[in-house]
């Protein structure tokens, strides 16, 4: 289970979180009663005399907010929950980020907007050396000049964590409600083992997905679109692949796993072109 918040940010009383909010409003970053001196940047060696100015969690959204309207203070602190961000904390708990923070945060949003990457494979990512403030370009040259495009997920079987409706509802505040609409709807289906329902990695974050969905009054109904998509989609992509897919060579047959991963990732990148030119004609 995820670190949850502590008490000091999550459930004390609203005055005792005055200071950091008013600090956020102010734009400064700084929290009252904080040392005047500007901490060292973590890691950094003392003797490079590097400092860097922290910043509260509030004037981090407010600095990340033209390049990403939906940021929250509840995004910050569910990505933190997930292992993805660790930032230090004052004597009072109060969060403070340095600018490494603020640059991996970015790194972190990014690969959810521009690559759809799932949390799981962010936090792999940036475990393998993925540099805050880079983000690869979508396709790179290939064999015989052919696009090879870098997958968002594995169309492979998960390999992963499994989650109680429990887990789910804790780790993405998910209405339960909403999940069951979801499994009615079939958006997710889950996995029974002993009496109790599972969920993979995947389906756990498509549930965190609709319930930021829901916030705008999106219920489960309505994801029939995006299922019927995915599914038009899947059936192409597989008629494309199908005698491949299906080989009894092991080679043939990775190699057409691989490039169901490859299409799948040029169908999102596609898809993700069409929304973007579509909703531009709707804000002109």
């Amino acid at each position: 289970m995820p670190a949850r918040a502590s008490e000091a940010d999550a459930g004390a009383p609203a005055a005792a979180q005055a200071p950091e909010r008013a600090a956020a409003r102010a734009g400064s970053g700084a929290v009252k009663g904080a040392p005047q001196r500007e901490p060292l940047l973590s890691g950094a060696p003392a003797e490079t005399g590097a400092r860097q100015k922290s910043l509260t969690i509030g004037a981090v959204c407010k600095a990340l907010a033209q390049e990403f309207p939906d940021i929250s203070i509840s995004k910050i602190r569910y990505l933190e929950d997930q292992k993805l961000l660790a930032p230090r904390r004052t004597p009072g708990g109060y969060r403070l980020y340095t600018q490494g923070d603020v640059a991996r945060l970015r790194t972190i949003l990014r690969m959810q907007r521009d690559e759809f990457l799932p949390l799981r494979v962010i936090r792999q990512e940036l475990a393998a050396g993925r540099s805050p403030d880079t983000t690869p370009a979508p396709a790179r040259g290939g064999r015989d000049g052919m696009r090879v495009w870098r997958p968002s997920v594995s169309v492979r079987s998960p390999q992963g964590a499994l989650y109680s409706l429990e887990d789910v509802l804790d780790d993405t505040k998910a209405d339960a409600d909403l999940v069951r609409e979801l499994e009615e709807y079939g958006v997710i289906k889950g996995e029974l083992r002993g009496g109790v329902r599972y969920f993979d990695e995947t389906e756990r974050e498509i549930v965190a997905a609709v319930a930021e969905l829901a916030r705008y009054g999106v219920g489960g109904r309505n994801l029939r679109v995006f299922r019927s998509s995915a599914d038009r989609e899947a059936n192409l992509l597989q008629q494309i692949l199908a005698p491949a897919l299906r080989s009894r060579n092991p080679q043939r047959r990775k190699e057409a796993v691989e490039a169901l991963e490859n299409l799948a990732a040029v169908a999102t990148h596609l898809k993700h072109l069409l929304l973007v030119r579509d909703l531009r004609k709707i804000v002109r």
